[in-house]
């Protein structure tokens, strides 16, 4: 986790949900969930250093790397 990416990020979402609560007070219990899901999917994303996290390639080359011999032949 790199501090100096969450901590702005809550920072900043902090102030989203003071400046835009009182407007979603009047709307519907859907429009909440999604508001409140979607911030939460931002701080939960900002915990992780994604550019440097391995992808799926590398998941699926140690998952069939002991398989290549018997499709090469």
């Amino acid at each position: 986790m790199k501090w100096s990416v969450f901590i702005p990020v809550t920072a900043a979402s902090i102030c989203i949900v003071l400046l835009e609560w009182p407007k979603l007070k009047q709307k519907p219990m859907k429009d909440k969930i999604a508001f409140t899901a979607i911030l939460l999917a931002v701080l939960l994303l900002s915990m992780f250093d994604l550019p440097n996290t391995p992808g799926p390639i590398r998941f699926l080359n140690a998952l069939f790397k002991p398989l290549k011999p018997l499709v090469e032949q």
